[in-house]
């Protein structure tokens, strides 16, 4: 296992740090060529074309940078999904909630077009459980890349213990909170950092006597992949009142919002401001995601 970043591994945390990792480096530099960390500098098409590279030799490689600057390595990307590469992608800074790093940052239409590219399995964890879970999934992959997208912010993670397993990313999408009875009035639809929305909009929902699921949605790809039965018990068709939540362009959620529901996404570029002020201007709060449940319940 070899990789690094695209100059900023101290941001996207991807540094090896067990004894003897080592720098890949010529010999007599900081490291040798039996280092496990790769400098690869700001040069993201190269990295990802280097990575494609490794991984043809047999080697488990991965590349990491901030989710925008996957534009520039588009074309290895691609070509590591066309020749069946078992390429792991890490790639953080995931939506507007960098704040002040401004629209330049902050991925809006990254995300729906890597999730067009056939054959990437592109999976956004809500939790550290989840994302253990994204790697347990990932490791053994022999013949499909994987794209983990992760968030720089804090986000809360959930005890297991009162919520839904975090074994349920396998399936691309699992309830994470359900209604008392089983039987809600609304469904909750998130994806990474979002889905704690979800979580805190349940609880606005319960004051007013609404039963409320939340689902966590980290992978399309793999929930699409579902038998018919498994979909259902996840989001059943007789529930129609349904709200998705996604800091990123509002592409492709419509076939899970459904007819009557709600998509809460991105149509314009972000804002350079502290997250909180971003986050607000958006509408992406509890109180937002709960207004659009009632909405989406005709109340």
């Amino acid at each position: 296992m070899l990789g690094g970043a695209a100059d900023v591994a101290g941001s996207t945390k991807v540094i090896l740090d067990y004894p003897d990792a080592g720098e890949f480096q010529p010999y007599g530099a900081l490291g040798d060529y039996g280092g496990h960390n790769l400098r690869y500098g700001i040069r993201e098409h190269a990295m990802c074309a280097v990575v494609n590279g490794m991984v043809l030799t047999g080697l488990r490689a991965y590349d990491s940078c901030y989710l925008i600057f996957t534009d520039y390595a588009r074309g290895a990307i691609r070509l590591a999904s066309l020749m069946d590469l078992p390429v792991l992608h890490i790639w953080t800074h995931d939506s507007i909630s960098l704040g002040q790093d401004g629209p330049t940052h902050q991925p809006i239409e990254q995300l729906v077009s890597l999730r067009a590219v056939p054959g990437l399995m592109v999976i956004r964890p809500a939790d550290a459980n989840e994302t253990v879970e994204a790697f347990r999934l990932a490791m053994p992959h022999k013949s499909r890349p994987v794209a983990l997208i992760l968030t720089r912010q804090a986000v809360p993670t959930f005890d297991r213990s009162a919520f839904g397993p975090a074994s349920g990313l396998a399936n691309g999408a699992y309830v994470l909170a359900d209604a008392p009875d089983g039987k809600p009035d609304v469904i909750l639809i998130g994806t990474g950092s979002e889905v704690a929305l979800c979580v805190a909009a349940r609880d606005l929902l319960a004051k007013d006597k609404i039963k409320a699921r939340v689902v966590s949605m980290p992978c399309r790809e793999l929930f699409d992949a579902q038998d018919e039965a498994y979909r259902e018990s996840v989001l059943p068709a007789s529930v129609t009142a349904r709200v998705t939540v996604e800091e990123a362009s509002p592409i492709g959620w419509d076939r899970y919002a459904g007819p009557k529901g709600i998509v809460l996404g991105m149509n314009t570029f972000g804002l350079s401001a502290p997250l909180k002020v971003v986050s607000e201007h958006f509408g992406f709060t509890p109180e937002r995601v709960a207004a659009a449940a009632k909405m989406a319940l005709g109340l």
